[in-house]
């Protein structure tokens, strides 16, 4: 078992990554401080996972639960206001607990429903899907989409608990295996050249779900994440580099309808055009370009755009992201391979070319 922290002062709290760490109240016990909780999770979680953490929270607290529908389609306000029907239905107070049981989609909504209820309640994360455990459950990010833009409304809200079971990845799609290793490469991309070049030489195992491997690669990149999340919170610097690749993701996804391509999926196609667009710059070669496409090849993962989507889709789905400041569009983009930045004066024409080179139309 591994034991990190993410150091933000009076919101600091742990992440616990092991094995069978949903059947151990102990856990649990260390986060929940008052003694109501709802547990929040979709329909494929349910029937997997829901009764171990209902019996390892029942010491603990009353508790109820809720099964949402499962998918990106169903991360809106509408299926948000389910959980605060319960919430409000079953007279939860302002000492109860949120725990997300689930992927991506259920961590974000659960903390974003944590930070609204009653002005703001506690909540673990309990992320079961490779891209959860090793992105959206660590820094705080909370939210839901909104038809012209993913993640546009939500709150910077920290977790008490990320809590990490490994064997939950035995029963995840290979296609969502996939997609959360995508989200692991861009740590190698951005911050972590070694980590890169393990990958490189392990990636067989990743995909062969070998528990060791795939328990170094969580918590290589939870550390890698938590410690850009120390040195910025909310996102008004370093912490950016974090997106590298969703720019151009996020418009797939919001062009294409969410759910049509896997959230990691679409970053992957990101992460190329980004190294593409880098290479323009000048300041990686055609071989750091190379590298990535070869890694994300042995992933399963794409690295074009999707056949009908044009330039103009991206421009314009680029023109809400939520990383667009001033009224400039900032991306993430490689000095070199380990070594990301935040540009915000990136040429039109090279945008284009980039996109170009990645099969828009």
């Amino acid at each position: 078992m591994h034991r990190l922290n993410v150091d933000l002062g009076e919101r600091s709290y742990p992440i616990v990554i092991g094995s069978a760490l949903l059947n151990d109240p102990s856990h649990f016990g260390q986060a929940i401080r008052g003694n109501q909780v709802l547990v929040v999770t979709n329909e494929t979680i349910a029937p997997l996972y829901l009764e171990k953490v209902l019996a390892s929270l029942r010491g603990f607290a009353k508790v109820d639960s809720i099964q949402l529908p499962d998918g990106e389609a169903f991360k809106t306000l509408d299926t948000l206001n389910r959980v605060f029907d319960t919430l409000l239905e079953k007279r939860h107070d302002r000492s109860t607990t949120i725990v997300a049981l689930g992927g991506g989609v259920i961590g974000d909504m659960s903390g974003f429903a944590a930070a609204c209820y009653q002005r703001g309640v506690d909540f673990v994360q309990v992320p079961t899907t490779l891209l959860s455990q090793v992105d959206s459950s660590v820094g705080g990010k909370t939210g839901v989409n909104h038809p012209l833009g993913k993640n546009m409304i939500g709150a910077f809200y920290q977790p008490q608990l990320v809590l990490i079971d490994i064997d939950t990845l035995r029963t995840l799609p290979d296609r969502e295996l996939s997609a959360g290793i995508a989200e692991v490469i861009k740590y190698g991309m951005i911050c972590d050249q070694p980590f890169f070049e393990w990958l490189e030489q392990n990636m067989h195992k990743l995909l062969a779900r070998d528990p060791q491997a795939l328990a170094y690669a969580v918590k290589r990149s939870c550390e890698d994440k938590a410690a850009v999340v120390a040195d910025d919170e909310r996102e008004s610097g370093r912490r950016a580099i974090l997106n590298f690749g969703h720019t151009f993701g996020h418009a797939i996804e919001a062009v294409q309808g969410y759910g049509k391509w896997l959230h990691g999926e679409a970053v992957a196609a990101g992460m190329a055009m980004a190294a593409e667009l880098s290479r323009l710059r000048g300041w990686v070669g055609e071989n750091e370009v190379q590298r990535l496409r070869t890694l994300l090849s042995q992933a399963n993962l794409p690295q074009q755009s999707p056949e009908d989507m044009t330039v103009d889709d991206y421009l314009s789905a680029m023109s809400v992201d939520k990383k667009v400041q001033d009224g400039k569009l900032r991306l993430v983009l490689l000095r070199a391979l380990g070594d990301a930045q935040i540009i915000d004066d990136t040429p039109r024409e090279q945008l284009i070319e980039a996109l170009r080179a990645c099969g828009a139309r």
